[in-house]
This record gives C-alpha cells, sequence and structure tokens, in this order.
C-alpha cells in the first residue's frame, strides 16, 4: 500500500498568497523599523521588485512553482555583490522570524523550520567582516 505524500510546506502554509503575504510583511519591516536600517540601505529605493523576487523564492524554496530557480543565477550568487556582514545577515534572519512570527496561518511548527533554515541561509552568506584565526604560536 502506498500512502499519499504529505502536502509540501507551500501547500500547508497557503499557497502563493501566504508566500506573497510574508515577502510583503518582512519587507515592510525592513523598511519601517530602525533595527533593519542597514539591511534596508542595501535594497533600492523601489522595493517592488525585490518584494515579487523574494515571494517567487520562497515559492519555490517550499516546494511550489519553480521559475524562480529556473530563471538563471543562484541565491548565492545574487547576493555576492553585497558586502553581507555577520551583523547584516543576522538581521536579515531576525526580520524573516519575526515576519513568519506574525503570519497567524502559519503552523508555529513549519514556522519555526522555515525560520532556522533560512536563518542559516542567511548566515551562509556572510562574505564580509569575517575575521580570520591566525596560527597558533609555536
Amino acid at each position: 500500500m502506498n500512502a499519499a505524500a504529505p502536502p509540501s510546506p507551500y501547500v500547508r502554509i497557503g499557497g502563493e498568497p501566504a508566500a506573497r503575504a510574508l515577502a510583503n510583511r518582512f519587507y515592510d519591516l525592513v523598511e519601517q523599523d530602525p533595527a533593519y536600517a542597514a539591511l534596508r540601505a542595501i535594497h533600492p529605493a523601489d522595493m517592488t521588485a525585490v518584494r515579487h523576487g523574494l515571494t517567487r523564492f520562497l515559492c519555490g524554496w517550499l516546494g511550489g512553482p519553480r521559475d524562480w530557480f529556473e530563471r538563471g543565477p543562484c541565491i548565492m550568487s545574487l547576493h555576492r555583490a553585497f558586502p553581507i556582514t555577520p551583523a547584516l545577515a543576522d538581521q536579515w534572519a531576525t526580520a524573516m522570524a519575526c515576519a513568519i512570527a506574525g503570519m497567524e496561518d502559519i503552523d508555529p511548527a513549519i514556522g519555526d523550520a522555515m525560520a532556522q533554515a533560512l536563518g542559516h541561509m542567511a548566515r551562509g552568506m556572510i562574505n564580509f567582516g569575517l575575521t580570520t584565526a591566525s596560527p597558533a604560536a609555536a
């Protein structure tokens, strides 16, 4: 007997409308909360395109339509041009965790898993401001 595959997180959170609401909630925080000023500063004045891009990324990442992933560069490549410090990555992760927590229709277990995975991804993009340990003196 074959059990049906469980619904994807995309389906479980409510599909594209929920992904769009999450992207908008995230960028509303980035635009309005002074705690995210450094993060806001690396974005264009008009955030329409980045809101759309995050929506499409989230859709595919959660198991929905993968058009964002099929269009070209990976998420890491797109962000390589920006000096992403540990503090900036933490701002992104914190804003996303707050945006997810504010989504009342997302199951808390899925929301927590999303916040953890997306935070890990944000911290994986750090490309500036890391100190390298010097070799221990002999």
